[in-house]
């Protein structure tokens, strides 16, 4: 029987599901559209914090867990209420922000400019990659005393850190996509006679702009990371500053509520980094 004869014939509304050829199974392409639907994946993506929030008032009610270690989530909301009552709560929001749009965009356009040696040029990799490297180990808190010393404690020394912890997610990313570039897409675009930014604009950006945009949502999620760490820098506003204070005066649910605000903060930023990276998408791929 030749290899004709033993194709097997799938209807046209199951090539989705299943692929003969490997053997492997394949979900349909509607149920694939359907899980990507924006309201479908809210939904879902609600679904964990709501089980979390449930059972954080069932062990704090019950008894299980004493107040004075985990609050209920009304005193948390209502120790928020407090502090924006009294003009505190957003004070400290914008002053954390502020601070970490700055520490992002300082850190990440160095990032990408140092990548861009970095990943463009061999003398530059030689030369830089094993010192940024190192630095890279240095752990964040390691900063800041030297950025004490170095700029007193003044908003520079705290967006600094954040800088510096933005720079690293997008600095690795990037470099890293640019070495790896396909080189016949280089190749075909220096057979078309582009050479230096005409190259790069034209065949190595489209190329490394999923990367790119990957190492700025690092670089957003570390920034804030590092947010904490630059408040401890004799910091009298910010959420940092609220987490520490609370610890040192014992209230549990104003803790509780600077993460709660740190963990939202960070998504909202992430989504709106998420709408950029759409635009970029259609518009460099």
């Amino acid at each position: 029987m030749s290899d004709l004869d033993q194709r097997v014939i799938v209807p046209a509304d199951s090539r989705d599901a299943l692929d003969v050829a490997k053997g492997e199974y394949r979900p349909p392409s509607g149920a694939r559209r359907g899980w990507n639907h924006p309201a479908v994946r809210i939904v879902a993506g609600l679904l964990l914090p709501l089980l979390i929030l449930g059972a954080w008032q069932y062990v704090t009610t019950s008894g299980l867990v004493p107040p004075y270690r985990l609050p209920a989530p009304a005193s948390v909301v209502t120790a928020g209420v407090e502090l924006a009552q009294r003009g505190e709560l957003w004070t400290h929001v914008a002053i954390s922000v502020q601070r970490v749009l700055l520490g992002f965009a300082i850190g990440s356009v160095i990032g990408l400019a140092v990548a861009g040696i970095v990943g463009l040029s061999r003398l530059g990799d030689v030369l830089l990659s094993p010192t940024l490297a190192a630095l890279r180990a240095v752990p964040s808190l390691a900063w800041v005393p030297l950025l004490i010393l170095w700029m007193q404690i003044g908003e520079e020394s705290k967006v600094t850190l954040i800088a510096i912890g933005a720079f690293f997610p997008v600095y690795t990313t990037v470099a890293s996509a640019l070495r790896h570039v396909d080189p016949q897409l280089v190749e075909a675009g220096r057979s078309f006679s582009l050479r230096g930014w005409s190259l790069f604009r034209v065949v190595q950006l489209p190329a490394v702009i999923p990367s790119v945009v990957s190492g700025l949502r690092l670089a957003l999620a570390q920034a804030w990371l590092f947010l904490v760490a630059a408040e401890l820098i004799a910091s009298s506003m910010g959420l940092g500053f609220l987490l520490t204070d609370s610890q040192n005066s014992g209230r549990v649910d104003r803790i509780l509520l600077s993460i709660v605000l740190l963990a939202l903060l960070g998504t909202l930023t992430n989504g709106a980094l998420a709408l950029v990276e759409k635009y970029l998408l259609r518009r460099w791929t």
